[in-house]
């Protein structure tokens, strides 16, 4: 841990577990609490805005509809939606007695909360000069999501587009576990930095390691391929990071992604002792719900962010 300096610390969501997900109030406070990076999500509406949303249908665990009534069930597809009628719903507060309530209960809620546009995301970091802070976007689709998401070519296009034109491509990263975007972005967009998202679970598996061909989210790539080794096949699609599921890291895998020159840097690390860890061998950065949980468990000597006044 000696030759460790720094680390990207990442808000998820903004700051997931202490504010609303992906909205300007989750930014601000992982500003303040001082990260790297903000991590986020983004969606496109029917008039092609990209907008910041981890679900692409209104999700009912967060959301209330004009009436101020929680939705019942799952709402309409955000690519289904004007960018003026997404604005109708508010986002601010989990739905009592949800699973999702139960598992942030440090979550502080608001009323009036919108989804933002990705450029009200960029604008904030602006506004307060905060010039070295990332961006890690993710672009939500998947191999099925047909007309609920933009095709991979027009998500992937605007995204760039609008990285472009906020003259921030040397300050984000284009994230999917659908790699289909990310190999459109290093065709349109080599120079902006691409991570390979992975799980390997019984619950969710993008991987599909022993099967008949390559997985559909790994954009033709196949694992057996490379030997079963997912660092390698990270490296076969010529992105810069390797995002793995915190749960399938481990020293040897850190290595051999170290060796072939990718950074490592998991996702959703939110109890100390799981913290520790993988900061014990020797990831370099943290997806975490909980920035402030990630800057209380840095190794001595770690140089840990700026905060940054927001709001």
């Amino acid at each position: 841990m000696a030759s460790i300096r720094s680390l990207d610390l990442q808000g998820h969501r903004g700051a997931r577990g202490l504010a609303p997900e992906n909205t300007i109030l989750a930014f601000e406070t992982g500003l303040r609490i001082g990260v790297t990076t903000l991590e986020l999500d983004v969606a496109m509406t029917r008039d092609d805005i990209l907008v910041v949303s981890h679900d692409s249908c209104l999700n009912p665990d967060h959301t209330r509809g004009p009436d101020g009534a929680f939705l019942k069930q799952q709402g309409p597809a955000i690519r289904s939606l004007t960018f003026a009628e997404l604005q109708r719903y508010d986002v601010g507060r989990l739905r009592p007695g949800s699973a999702y309530a139960a598992g942030f209960p440090m979550q502080k809620g608001a009323d009036n909360i919108r989804i933002p546009r990705l450029t009200d995301v960029f604008d904030l970091v602006k506004r307060a000069g905060a010039d070295h802070i990332r961006f890690n976007i993710e672009t939500k689709l998947t191999p099925t999501s047909g007309t609920d998401t933009p095709d991979p070519d027009t998500f992937a296009t605007a995204l760039v587009e609008a990285i472009r034109h906020a003259g921030l491509s040397a300050r984000a990263s284009i994230q999917s576990f659908d790699w289909r975007t990310l190999m459109i972005a290093r065709r349109i967009a080599p120079e902006i930095e691409r991570v390979c998202l992975t799980v390997e679970s019984p619950e969710e598996d993008n991987i599909l390691r022993h099967r008949p061909g390559p997985s559909p989210w790994t954009a033709g790539l196949d694992i057996d391929d490379y030997g079963g080794s997912v660092p390698r096949l990270v490296k076969a699609a010529e992105a810069a990071v390797w995002s793995p599921c915190y749960l399938n890291v481990t020293t040897a895998l850190v290595k051999e992604a170290h060796d072939l020159g990718l950074k490592v840097i998991p996702w959703t690390v939110n109890e100390m002792a799981d913290l520790e860890r993988m900061y014990r061998i020797g990831v370099d950065g943290i997806i975490s719900d909980y920035p402030d949980r990630a800057r209380a468990a840095l190794p001595e000597g770690v140089t840990a962010p700026e905060p940054v006044p927001a709001g």
